[in-house]
């Protein structure tokens, strides 16, 4: 989609270099954020707030929940007290106002929309929220276009470097339902989410369960790296080869847990990285087929499954690839007779 790239506008300010402290205070929690997660609470609260100094805060203890301190996985309820700690905050130079091109690509990029929420084909490059040096991502976008809306919130993310669907909640209830649904164990009817993956290497079979636990770290640079450790949390991708190709294969991941960067990792460790990944790729296979004429990571959020928040039915929201990497498998499927091993995926 173009216009993808625009680089955001800024308003000027002379205040650009202040900062401002906001004293501590205590913030009754509603019914509408019942069961919701305190780092995720913080972040609504706190409009404006880097996502970094709100788990700053969390990790430091000065968060407290009825007293007691609070992890970022820890939930609050309606009737809780949350303590929030005095903040210095950076005046803002100027809120980056989103171009004409990416505000007119993601609105025909929704999939799905009604009363309850909204579905987009999020293009690769593009971050589902601003932080971390990232002015404006999907929702701040979405926000812009729509002033009128009293309510846009993530269900979900995916990497920024990840193209697909994810789901918008419109409403407070529909968020709750759909985080719900995301909470599910792996036996549950919860969210199913299936992604299409092009992966080093012909991978022999058709069907495979990885259970590799996942740990999270963070390197002195700032950047999150994820590994397989048994120190981890238990993680489980099924992966289904559709297609085989000269030097690699189209697959099929399906998630039973959600962690970050999860399909990615268990990719290098079943010994076949994705096509594309700068952080867990194989830099001769990117390299090799960067020269078909990829430009990015393989790895898209192709099908969604779960039922309406609303009224319970059935939903099931399909995203086609892109255009670039619906013509490099046609350029893998030239280059040599393919090995079909299921069915072939748009």
């Amino acid at each position: 989609m173009r216009g993808m790239n625009d680089t955001p506008s800024q308003a000027p300010s002379a205040q650009a270099d202040a900062t401002a402290r906001s004293p501590a205070r205590k913030v009754e929690v509603g019914e509408g954020s019942d069961g919701q997660r305190i780092d995720n609470f913080l972040i609504s609260e706190l409009k404006g707030v880097p996502r970094t100094l709100v788990y700053r805060i969390l990790r430091s203890g000065e968060v407290r929940i009825n007293g007691g301190r609070a992890r970022p996985s820890d939930r609050v309820h309606a009737g809780d007290l949350v303590r929030v700690p005095p903040l210095r905050l950076p005046q803002p130079a100027g809120q980056a106002v989103a171009g004409a091109h990416l505000t007119r690509a993601l609105e025909s990029a929704i999939l799905y929309e009604d009363d309850h929420l909204l579905v987009v084909n999020k293009p690769a490059g593009l971050a589902v929220h601003g932080g971390s040096g990232i002015s404006l991502g999907l929702i701040e976008t979405l926000r812009q276009a729509r002033a009128d809306a009293r309510f846009l919130e993530l269900v979900h993310r995916l990497d920024r470097d990840t193209s697909g669907c994810i789901v918008v909640a419109k409403k407070r209830s529909a968020l709750l339902a759909l985080q719900r649904q995301l909470r599910g164990d792996a036996d549950d009817d919860g969210m199913g989410k299936v992604y299409l993956a092009l992966v080093k290497g012909r991978w022999k079979g058709g069907h495979h369960r990885i259970e590799a636990p996942l740990l999270k770290n963070t390197l002195s640079s700032g950047e999150r790296m994820v590994r397989v450790s048994r120190e981890g949390k238990a993680s489980v991708t099924l992966f289904d080869v559709t297609e085989r190709f000269a030097d690699c294969s189209l697959v099929q991941a399906t998630l039973l847990t959600g962690r970050t960067h999860q399909i990615r990792v268990h990719c290098q460790h079943a010994g076949h990285p994705i096509a594309g990944d700068a952080k867990y790729g194989d830099e001769d296979f990117n390299r090799a087929i960067r020269q078909r004429g990829l430009k990015r990571m393989f790895l898209h959020a192709w099908r969604l499954d779960f039922s309406h928040p609303a009224d319970e039915r059935a939903m099931r929201i399909e995203a086609p690839p892109e255009a670039a990497l619906q013509k490099l498998l046609e350029t893998l499927r030239h280059e040599a007779p393919e090995t079909r091993a299921g069915r072939a995926v748009p």
